[in-house]
């Protein structure tokens, strides 16, 4: 312990605590009290990047209990590693799937992904090297690399590249998610199903993944 003055608790916080208390939870207390009493039982997991502009909540309207939410830098899945490794990802995705028996994993790209345009840029210019290779970051961001062989390596990290970069990510994270075992058996006998979609920050347009075709649409259109 150390005599160094400690801020206090943000007071933008405080005060939307206090809001969620007089308002949203007194409304919806019976069912916050059914959760607790009953546990959750959310039918869909969604995997997304923790971009704070890109809330998994607010985008799909859910309430309490219907989502879990893992959500990394750049909406990653890695692969099956069952190794001694600290797997945060992987950890929260079999208990989805094996505790809680969701039915849907939906994969959650976006636009203007700071991850992502990282990585582009780290390849483009061998001087720039915005990702650290220290800690945690270069090394989580290298999960991307199966994605960038398959596009093509950047002359530049244009707004263009790294879009395009953006959704293939979201290909590559579906196709690690079936080296799972518990994932690709749910998914052959019909238990579980993967879906990608890309949400644009600006516009507000979900765009869903045809595996079929490799194409993105807009769900409202």
């Amino acid at each position: 312990m150390t005599d160094t003055p400690r801020a206090p608790f943000p007071q933008r916080l405080r005060d939307g605590y206090r809001a969620f208390l007089d308002q949203r939870f007194a409304l919806e207390q019976s069912r916050y009290r059914a959760l607790a009493e009953g546990g959750q039982k959310p039918r869909v997991l969604l995997i997304g990047c923790c971009d704070s502009r890109v809330s998994p909540e607010a985008i799909f309207d859910m309430g309490p209990g219907e989502l879990f939410v893992v959500r990394n830098v750049a909406n990653l899945v890695p692969p099956y590693a069952p190794n001694d490794d600290f797997h945060g990802t992987s950890a929260a995705l079999e208990f989805a799937v094996m505790g809680l028996r969701v039915e849907h994993i939906v994969v959650m790209g976006h636009a203007q992904c700071g991850g992502v345009r990282a990585y582009a840029e780290n390849e483009a210019d061998p001087y720039m090297r915005p990702l650290s290779p220290g800690d945690f970051i270069g090394s989580w961001m290298r999960l991307i690399a199966p994605a960038a062989d398959t596009i093509g390596k950047p002359d530049a990290a244009t707004p263009d590249y790294v879009e395009r970069l953006a959704r293939q990510s979201v290909k590559q994270s579906l196709a690690n998610l079936r080296s799972f075992p518990c994932v690709r058996t749910l998914e052959e006998r019909g238990r579980l199903s993967l879906h990608g979609a890309y949400f644009g920050v600006m516009d507000g347009r979900l765009l869903v993944l045809d595996e079929t075709s490799g194409e993105f649409s807009d769900i409202a259109a």
